[in-house]
């Protein structure tokens, strides 16, 4: 199983996100899970991440966890061409990095909106997201 995201399921800006990377992961490399489902939280707690860190975009990838910014640029880092261009703002420090993520997530359902329900999959993106059957297997 390769790397997972675990995003905000009723945030605009979250879902976005997903969108933006699926469209330049032709590999499927990621999959995703949001962080509302149980899915999440079962497998967060595997990992020792508990609800203070749920309002961030986490990224479980070879046993590791990211967090806010370096989960992004470790992301960008195996898209297609330009996106992994942008893993030099790792020389950025991370307090400066993280200080902006923190603020543009602090407003997020204020600037770009929140959902009512989390994201549904369609059809062609149900393999790419988790479920309770997928995280049988991920045991």
């Amino acid at each position: 199983m390769g790397p997972i995201v675990f995003f905000d399921g009723v945030c605009n800006l979250c879902n976005r996100s997903v969108d933006f990377i699926l469209k330049r992961d032709p590999k499927k490399i990621f999959r995703f899970v949001s962080l509302q489902s149980k899915v999440a939280s079962d497998l967060l707690e595997m990992e020792g991440v508990y609800e203070q860190n749920m309002r961030t975009i986490i990224l479980l990838k070879n046993g590791k966890t990211f967090y806010r910014s370096n989960a992004i640029l470790e992301i960008v880092r195996q898209l297609t061409a330009p996106w992994p261009l942008l893993y030099v703002f790792k020389l950025v420090p991370r307090f400066v990095r993280d200080g902006l993520y923190n603020q543009v997530s602090k407003n997020r359902y204020s600037w770009f909106g929140k959902r009512d329900t989390c994201r549904i999959p369609s059809i062609d993106e149900r393999e790419r997201f988790l479920d309770e059957a997928s995280k049988v297997s991920l045991i």
